[in-house]
């Protein structure tokens, strides 16, 4: 990354910096219960996760308005409506695609996931360590939980999907280890807080049970850091028109899963809680990447749209 890019990250980091050591503490605690093999009823933790994720994960991407008004300059109704219609048909596309091929939508989900992912990390972070930070929270569960995600995959895409998908896992899990180690080592010297995040989110993945360490993940680092630069992003706007951005596309979030809840009341609650969470997670993954990673790879600075947000 230019190093204009990275001073400008680095100027602004330290919300981001407090939140890194926040989920860092965080995922080291999880860790340590989930070693005193502390854990609630399958069911309950089913529940649990998607409430935080419906909480505390998925607002993050409801700031897509105020990207698409930044990055597009779209202000009118005709233009808010073509955008939402375009935003719903990829949506729309992903779920038909999960329903027509569900092994082919794991594996698709699996590895857009990655590539979001390794968004995260502070601004300098070369793409190989990127790579494999992205992949840690999906590839190293398998490293003592191969089982239980082999069931949580089979309770999305059926036996057949999970059954090849997760050796596939299983056979990258250690040399992922190693590598994300290395990683980390290299790190220490030019960066200690990402290094520290490294090897959080490895251990995390590797000890937690696979639903609890996602959810710490994806709540605590991907959401939160993904709503920081947001707000840093939006500049000078009203915090108001921030928190007005997020309002419409919560409420059509509810009322779908609502209706996907509905529409899979014959399912088990577990098959039912799993489909509605990750299928949704990836029907709205799809075309939030298509607007934030364009402003990902700019290093999340006003110059990659040519419209600053008002008031």
């Amino acid at each position: 990354m230019p190093l204009s890019i990275q001073g400008k990250e680095e100027g602004k980091m330290s919300a981001m910096r407090i939140q890194g050591v926040v989920f860092s503490v965080l995922a080291l605690v999880v860790v340590v219960a989930a070693a005193a093999t502390v854990r609630f009823d399958p069911q309950v933790e089913l529940v649990v996760v998607g409430a935080l994720i419906l909480i505390l994960g998925v607002p993050h991407g409801a700031f897509d308005t105020l990207f698409a008004r930044q990055i597009y300059g779209i202000q009118t109704p005709a233009r808010w409506f073509i955008f939402v219609v375009i935003y719903l048909l990829l949506a729309g596309m992903v779920v038909g695609f999960f329903i027509l091929q569900p092994k082919g939508f794991l594996i698709g989900f699996l590895i857009i996931s990655m590539v979001h992912f390794s968004g995260d990390p502070a601004a300098g972070t070369p793409g190989w360590t990127r790579v494999l930070y992205g992949g840690s929270i999906i590839v190293l569960p398998t490293l003592l939980h191969a089982g239980e995600i082999t069931r949580l995959f089979a309770l999305l895409v059926g036996m057949e999907g999970a059954s090849f998908v997760t050796p596939w896992l299983g056979m990258l899990a250690w040399p992922w280890t190693i590598g994300l180690t290395l990683a980390a080592i290299l790190r220490l010297s030019q960066d200690w807080l990402t290094a520290l995040e490294l090897v959080a989110v490895g251990v995390l993945a590797v000890v937690a049970p696979p639903l609890v360490s996602f959810v710490v993940f994806f709540c605590a680092m991907h959401s939160a850091r993904h709503v920081l630069r947001t707000i840093d992003y939006a500049g000078g706007s009203s915090p108001w028109l921030i928190l007005g951005a997020a309002l419409l596309p919560m409420l059509g979030v509810l009322i779908a899963s609502a209706a996907a809840w509905e529409f899979l009341r014959d399912k088990p609650l577990d098959g039912r809680m799993i489909q509605l969470i990750f299928v949704g997670l990836a029907g709205l993954t799809v075309p939030h990447m298509a607007l934030v990673e364009r402003v990902r790879f700019s290093g999340w600075i006003k110059g990659a749209a040519p419209r600053r947000l008002r008031a």
